[in-house]
């Protein structure tokens, strides 16, 4: 496979040094995905991917830097249901721990170090949590003994990063780290270390390292069915939503990573699969970071699950719930009564409660739980499960985030009847796009910063966003100064910020930018809806968008927010749901109809376009 492996001995070239400009990485963009749209039509492939997650997006990765000729197709966008949606943790999960469940937890303590170490060090970071004490003396020998194997577990594992074990506190230690938290809260505290991940973005760096690698990528790609020869599963047949246009796309072997659509591949063989997955919702809520006064994150216990409070750049994430959901897999929505749980147990603890008025932003996502016997999904599996249902079909569900990439190959590894020679993984020691020289690039920041005009605050953000791809954004900054400037309504991020998304990140809609390269819509007060005109202009001329085309983005944007807010005044699932289905999908013939679909803009933009 020449073209693969001369693809990998060029990402491995792009990646020796943190040049300004990073000239070799690949860019995902409107023309990238008209040609590999092309090739999906032209070409024979060992394995496509159905599913942009974390999974499948590892499992391309995976493949990718084995030397195989791979695809991946996603229905939305990359990271569009649960990946975007989760706690945002890499942990081992005590959790697991207290349910001695070693060798999961070992698993995730493992991914957990080589994420820090290697494979992301610029998208996980460390973050600690303080476990408030009820008691004295029991829970300060049983928790303690559980995070003392934790730490030692993950210090046997190689913790490249260096997390600091646990810290036994007395309640004053614990409230001067968390001074918001009542003086009648806790007698005590242990504070130990995990990490934290921006989810979305994590992701896309996944799919932008598997393209790197040869890998060819189309979000907006919807499978429709299955092609065989008998019983072998031969490829798919494709749509994509953009243009309307069908391709049949052939393979030696299909990997299914569709999380709560899982069953969902029975239906297309006509057989049900051996492997269920049941969808647990878990919403969360986001806060200003001045709303609570505290340097840690807060671990507390509910009656049906553990809730975080997560420190998140500017703000605060607080969640999450656990329940079973059977309604609308693609949008799941938040009911009132999911924030006013989330509210009431946190609370509990704060010395000034938190109200609706507080909250900036709520999500809600789906767990892929695989199903067992008990009703309560809090009891469900987080394990994964690898099945080949059909000769050339592979399955893969259930899982954890942290565990994303022992999936992926695991999936990958499973389709050697089909692909004869596949070489074993080798992701444990392949690091993302940006991570190279990350720490050389993180030691220089100030100096960085001052070169280009920038506060070290800035660059920081710039830098644990795109690591040392972070030249590319300068560089646009360098030929276009006016994109220096702030987003309207969102003075956390960049103008150059928005554009990026949509030339090299793969963004196809206004709403992939403010929910997924960016996180507007959940960390502004008024969601995202005072930058959206401006963004949709900004773009337009990347992504080939005529004024009407335009006006439609930022009309279906304002209608899901709306149909959001109106969402979680609802009192139960059900009318939740059906609030949130107001809004329909921006993808497909839903809003565009067939007389304003086009095909991806191929024409490049100059640089000196207008970008207001």
């Amino acid at each position: 496979m020449p073209d693969t492996m001369s693809a990998i001995s060029r990402a491995a070239s792009a990646h020796t040094a943190w040049t300004p400009y990073d000239a070799g990485v690949v860019q995902l963009s409107p023309q990238r995905r008209a040609e590999d749209l092309r090739r999906l039509a032209g070409e024979e492939f060992d394995l496509v991917v159905v599913g942009g997650g974390v999974t499948g997006a590892g499992a391309a990765l995976d493949a990718a830097t084995r030397g195989l000729r791979v695809a991946i197709v996603e229905a939305r966008d990359w990271a569009s249901g649960t990946s975007s949606r989760s706690s945002k943790l890499i942990h081992g999960g005590l959790r697991y721990l207290e349910q001695l469940d070693f060798g999961l937890v070992r698993e995730a303590l493992q991914e957990r170090a080589n994420l820090l170490g290697t494979i992301a060090p610029h998208l996980v970071q460390p973050v600690s949590f303080l476990l408030p004490l009820n008691h004295r003396l029991w829970q300060r020998i049983y928790y303690g003994a559980g995070i003392a194997v934790y730490d030692v577990l993950g210090a046997t594992l190689g913790n490249a990063r260096g997390l600091p074990h646990q810290e036994q506190l007395t309640r004053k230690q614990a409230r001067a780290l968390f001074p918001s938290l009542r003086k009648d809260a806790l007698v005590g505290a242990i504070r130990y270390w995990d990490a934290q991940v921006d989810d979305a973005r994590f992701v896309l760096t996944l799919v932008r390292t598997a393209v790197q690698y040869g890998a060819v990528a189309a979000s907006s790609t919807r499978a429709l069915d299955f092609r065989r020869d008998g019983e072998r599963v031969t490829g798919l047949l494709v749509r994509d939503l953009e243009s309307g246009r069908e391709i049949e796309v052939r393979a030696k072997a299909v990997i299914a990573a569709t999380g709560v659509w899982s069953d969902d591949v029975g239906a297309m063989l006509d057989d049900p699969t051996s492997l269920r997955v049941r969808a647990s919702k878990g919403v969360h809520i986001v806060v200003p970071r001045d709303r609570l006064h505290g340097e840690t994150g807060l671990i507390l216990r509910t009656e049906t699950s553990v809730l975080f409070t997560i420190p998140w750049g500017q703000h605060w994430i607080i969640g999450t719930t656990d329940t079973e959901w059977e309604l609308d897999r693609a949008h799941p929505a938040a009911s009132s009564s999911d924030i006013d749980y989330v509210l009431e147990h946190v609370n509990r603890v704060l010395e000034r409660p938190l109200s609706r008025a507080d909250i900036e932003g709520v999500y809600a996502g789906l767990r892929p739980l695989l199903s067992g016997e008990s009703d309560a999904t809090s009891k469900l599996s987080r394990e994964h499960a690898v099945v080949r249902p059909s000769p050339g079909l592979v399955l893969v569900a259930g899982g954890k985030y942290t565990t994303y990439r022992v999936m992926a190959a695991d999936a990958v590894d499973a389709i050697r009847d089909d692909v004869p020679g596949v070489p074993a993984s080798r992701t444990d020691r392949v690091p993302l796009l940006g991570a190279h020289g990350f720490e050389s690039a993180w030691r220089s920041r100030g100096k960085a910063a001052a070169r280009h005009g920038l506060d070290v605050a800035r660059m920081e953000h710039l830098l644990h966003r795109y690591g040392t791809l972070t030249g590319e954004l300068l560089r646009l900054i360098a030929e276009r100064p006016e994109l220096a400037a702030a987003l309207p309504g969102a003075p956390e991020y960049l103008v150059a910020e928005a554009f990026y998304a949509a030339r090299s990140e793969g963004a196809l809609h206004l709403d992939d930018i403010l929910t997924r390269r960016t996180r507007i819509s959940i960390e502004t007060e008024d969601r995202g809806t005072a930058a959206a005109e401006s963004i949709a202009r900004l773009v337009a001329p990347v992504l080939g968008w005529d004024e009407e085309s335009s006006a439609l983005e930022v009309e279906h944007y304002l209608a899901r927010v709306e149909a959001e807010r109106e969402s979680q005044q609802q009192p139960d699932d059900r009318t939740a749901d059906a609030a949130r289905l107001g809004a329909p999908d921006v993808r497909g013939a839903d809003v565009r109809g067939a007389d304003v679909r086009r095909e991806p803009h191929l024409v490049a933009v100059p640089l000196d376009a207008d970008a207001q």
